[in-house]
Formats: C-alpha cells, sequence, structure tokens
C-alpha cells in the first residue's frame, strides 16, 4: 500500500511540474497593458483635436474649395476620415479579432508600433484610397459630419479603454505595412487621421484658398 500510495504521489507530482512547465512556455495572453492603453488613447485625443480644430470656423467656400479638378475639397477629405473611423474599428472588433489567434506571428509586427505612427502620416508618400472609402457625400452638412466623426472616435477611444481582446496574437495585412496585429491597427486608425488632417492644411496653404 505504501509503493502505491508514494507511486500515486509521484505521478501528482510529475504531472503537476509538467502542468507548470506548459504554463512557462505557453505564450503570454495579450490583454493590452496599461501602457498600451495609455499610449493609444493618448495619440487618439491628440489627432482628435487636430482634426477638429483644422476644420474650425471654415465657411461654405472654404469647406468645398478644391485645389484642382483631381483633388479632394476639405469636405472630401474629412469624409474619408470619417468613413475610415467606423470602418477600421469595425475591422478591427468584427474581423481581426473574430478571427483565430496566431501568436507565431508576433515576430512579423515586432517595432511596428511606432512605424505606424511614423510612416503612415507621412504624405511623402501617395496611396489611393479603396473606393468604399472615397467620399460620396453621406453627410449633408459640415456639423453632420462632424458629429459622426465625434461618435466613431469616441467609441474607438472606449474600445480602448475596455476591450479585453487578445490584439496582441490576432493579425490581419496592411497594403503598406504587410501583417500587423489587432493593436497596431488601432494605432493605424489615429495615424490615418493625422495623415489627412495634414491633407486638409495642404488644402488651406494653396495660394486660392478662399479667405471668407
Amino acid at each position: 500500500m505504501h509503493k502505491t500510495f508514494r507511486l500515486s504521489c509521484l505521478l501528482s507530482i510529475v504531472l503537476l511540474l509538467a502542468t507548470c512547465a506548459q504554463a512557462q512556455t505557453a505564450p503570454a495572453a495579450s490583454a493590452l497593458t496599461h501602457g498600451e492603453r495609455e499610449g493609444a488613447l493618448k495619440h487618439l485625443e491628440h489627432t482628435r483635436d487636430m482634426f477638429l480644430q483644422s476644420i474650425s470656423g471654415l465657411t461654405e467656400k472654404q469647406w468645398n474649395f478644391k485645389p484642382a479638378p483631381d483633388r479632394w475639397s476639405i469636405a472630401q477629405v474629412a469624409e474619408h476620415i470619417t468613413i475610415s473611423e467606423g470602418t477600421l474599428l469595425g475591422l478591427v472588433r468584427n474581423r481581426i479579432v473574430a478571427g483565430p489567434a496566431t501568436p507565431e506571428k508576433r515576430a512579423e509586427v515586432k517595432g511596428k508600433d511606432e512605424l505606424v505612427l511614423t510612416k503612415i502620416p507621412d504624405r511623402s508618400r501617395k496611396a489611393q484610397a479603396p473606393e468604399f472609402l472615397k467620399p460620396t457625400g453621406r453627410w449633408p452638412t459640415q456639423a453632420a459630419l462632424t458629429a459622426e466623426y465625434q461618435k466613431d472616435r469616441e467609441a474607438t477611444m472606449d474600445y480602448v479603454r475596455t476591450t479585453n481582446d487578445d490584439l496582441r496574437d490576432h493579425f490581419f495585412d496592411h497594403p503598406a505595412m504587410g501583417t500587423l496585429d489587432g493593436y497596431q491597427w488601432l494605432l493605424l486608425i489615429s495615424a490615418h487621421s493625422e495623415r489627412h488632417t495634414e491633407q486638409i492644411n495642404e488644402v488651406k496653404a494653396d495660394p486660392n484658398f478662399p479667405k471668407e
């Protein structure tokens, strides 16, 4: 009986050690850290304020002025920013984190947080927006568009504040940046807004921009 008891205890210890070893070698859960949340929220707040300031106080002529026939007006750029806000958050919540976790891809995205925040706003490299993100006059007034943008940006920030989704282990490819994880896609929402706020400032700097 004593031998049987000792054998049973030994097996239990072996199983316990094996379980601990598996727990140590398994990929860590990827809920956002406090620093990641705060960093994303600070950037989202900054780019929100930049955009709202860039469209504040515009007259109807200024809102609709186009520097050239093939260039967007401020109204069109602002619509593109607003469409993208909700669309990209939906991509993160409904597609990226809804798919299977693939933690083996973590190495592919290492160091890309900062790249997203610096490369996406860089307007020295031009890009064409996909058709579904192009402006079509969805909102009848600047006030209506602004209200929609503020609602969608608050939804993005609230998601960052509260989500426990495993954003660091879910991935999706970006046409310019390659593979990004879910958190980096949230940073991209903010960086994309910054990029096109700079486009609005370019329109305002045009020598033919209406004075009123």
